[in-house]
């Protein structure tokens, strides 16, 4: 008998934990708009709607599949191409847990496959930089339209400004010599982390940078025509640019709020902008609700079900 330790103890327990406080939130927000009435929207996006949506969410994390396999070529890695997007779909698994567990998940599954740990960070790191400066583009539509949301995108853009020097060799011999001589914990953790930099800024050339940002919008796109389809289907008077806009700005805020997976603050950003815009409390609510099942909730129900077949080829310790 085969088990996973990847979906027990303690990571099981957040999952589950985080699943049950999404689902009363989602039941307590439907009642704030009204039950009846957000049920109804819900029945109006339909099923056809929907379906189409998860199709553009699946076209969302395959073109993340492939700037993903494009930065871990870069530094050498090469892996069946099967194989590899089962293990990057199963880091989606905890993507609903604290401190985003599911992407270090990756690194664990590529580990006995000879990926090291520095490598696989990397392209963690790599790929969260070029999400973050994807979804800042689309987000920066609404952002012209509405110059009070400025705050979220100065706050964004100045991480990946900081990012973007850590990135700089200057910057790392600059660190690395204001702890060279010392022995310790933190010493030790630096020069790890100056290491795992280093091999970041080794699968970011020029043309990768390009390639991963167009990549990268492509695939926030797709789930923002997503959004703007249910916002479609329920008589919204939304663009479908500005619905992509209103739907990447809700990813930043749920960032900015260090929630797993945004949640609670992409769910209430995206409602509140929709209501500004005219959009029926109890429509926005359940537009909301069905476009976060059919991108978040779906990506984890993908991860979890990737995860247990991965599972079932790791032969039992016991």
């Amino acid at each position: 008998m085969t088990s996973d330790p990847f979906i027990q103890g303690w990571r099981f327990r957040l999952l589950l934990l985080s699943a049950v406080l999404s689902a009363f939130g989602y039941i307590g927000f439907s009642l704030w708009g009204g039950w009846q009435e957000v049920m109804a929207a819900v029945v109006q996006i339909g099923l056809p709607v929907t379906l189409f949506a998860l199709l553009l969410s699946l076209l969302n994390y395959g073109l993340r599949f492939v700037r993903w396999q494009a930065y871990l070529q870069e530094l050498g890695v090469r892996l069946p191409v099967m194989r590899h997007a089962q293990i990057y779909l199963c880091g989606f698994a905890l993507t609903a847990t604290p401190g985003k567990a599911g992407e270090a998940l990756r690194s664990v599954l590529l580990k006995p496959l000879g990926v090291q740990y520095s490598d696989s960070i990397a392209a963690l790191l790599s790929e969260r930089f070029s999400d973050i400066l994807a979804v800042l583009l689309l987000a920066g539509l609404v952002v012209v339209a509405y110059p009070e949301f400025y705050p979220v995108g100065i706050l964004f853009i100045g991480l990946c400004c900081c990012f973007g020097l850590l990135l700089l060799p200057a910057s790392q011999a600059w660190i690395r010599q204001c702890f060279t001589g010392r022995e310790n914990k933190l010493a030790l953790l630096v020069s790890k982390i100056l290491n795992v930099l280093a091999r970041t800024r080794d699968c970011n050339p020029s043309s990768l940078v390009a390639g991963g940002l167009l990549l990268g919008v492509l695939a926030w796109s797709a789930e923002g025509i997503a959004f703007w389809l249910m916002l479609h289907q329920v008589g919204a008077d939304i663009s479908w640019f500005l619905a992509i806009s209103i739907y990447s700005l809700s990813m930043l805020a749920g960032a900015a709020s260090f929630m797993p997976g945004g949640l609670g603050g992409a769910e209430a950003a995206m409602t509140a902008m929709l209501t500004l815009l005219g959009v029926p409390l109890h429509v926005a609510i359940a537009v909301t609700l069905m476009i976060r099942l059919a991108t978040l909730w779906f990506a984890v129900v993908i991860g979890l079900l990737m995860l247990l077949l991965w599972g079932r080829r790791v032969p039992s310790s016991t």
